[in-house]
C-alpha cells in the first residue's frame, strides 16, 4: 500500500516543480531597437538628390543657349544673302569685262563669305539643339555644352585682343559679352547644381 509522499520528509522524491519536468529552452534574445541584423546605412554612397525643377543658372544658360543661336540664324541669313549679292555682282562684271582683275578677287570674298554663313548657321543649329535638350538631356549634354562654351570663350579672347590691339569700341563690346556669356555656360555645367540635374535618375 502506497501513501502519498510527504511533503515535509527531505528523503522522500524530489517533487519536479511546476513548469519544469523537462530543460526549458531559454528564450531567444531580444534585439534591441538598431541592433541584431545591420541596418541600412545613411545613403552616404549616393549622388545628392537631384533638384525638382531645373536650377536658375541652368536656366539661364539654357536661354542663352536659344538667344545666341537665334543671332547665329541671322547672322547666317545674312552673311548668305551678302555672299550671293557679291557672287551676282562679279558675274555682272565678268560679263562686262573678261579681263577685269577683280572678278576672281569677287569669287573669293562670294565663297569666304558664303562659308561663313555656314559656319554660322551650323552653330545655330548646335546652339538651339543643345538648349532644347536641357529639359531631357543627360551627362552628354552637359560635357557637349562645356565643351562648346570653352571654344567660344577661346573666340572670345582672340575677339578681345584683336579689339584692344587695334579694333573698335563696338567688337571691344561684342568680343566681353561672347567672352560672359561663354563663361555663364561652363559654370552652369560645372556647379553641383548643374551637374545633379543632368544625371537625375529617369524614369
Amino acid at each position: 500500500m502506497s501513501y502519498p509522499p510527504d511533503p515535509n520528509n527531505p528523503y522522500g522524491q524530489p517533487q519536479a516543480a511546476p513548469g519544469y519536468g523537462y530543460p526549458q529552452q531559454a528564450p531567444p534574445p531580444q534585439a534591441a531597437p538598431g541592433y541584431g541584423y545591420p541596418q541600412a546605412a545613411p545613403a552616404y554612397g549616393y549622388a545628392p538628390m537631384a533638384p525638382p525643377s531645373m536650377p536658375g543658372l541652368v536656366t539661364t544658360a539654357r536661354v542663352l543657349l536659344f538667344i545666341v543661336g537665334g543671332v547665329q540664324t541671322l547672322l547666317a541669313i545674312l552673311y548668305m544673302v551678302i555672299g550671293a549679292v557679291a557672287k551676282d555682282a562679279t558675274n555682272a562684271t565678268r560679263a562686262a569685262s573678261e579681263d577685269n582683275p577683280f572678278t576672281a578677287l569677287g569669287d573669293a570674298a562670294a565663297g569666304v563669305l558664303i562659308v561663313v554663313a555656314v559656319l554660322f548657321g551650323l552653330f545655330a543649329a548646335l546652339s538651339i539643339t543643345l538648349g532644347a535638350k536641357f529639359g531631357k538631356g543627360g551627362n552628354a549634354v552637359r560635357v557637349t555644352t562645356i565643351v562648346y562654351g570653352s571654344l567660344g570663350a577661346l573666340i572670345g579672347l582672340l575677339i578681345l585682343l584683336g579689339a584692344i590691339t587695334g579694333g573698335t569700341a563696338v567688337g571691344l563690346v561684342m568680343a566681353l559679352l561672347w567672352l560672359a556669356i561663354s563663361i555663364i555656360w561652363i559654370t552652369a555645367m560645372c556647379v553641383q547644381d548643374g551637374v545633379n540635374w543632368f544625371n537625375r535618375p529617369r524614369y
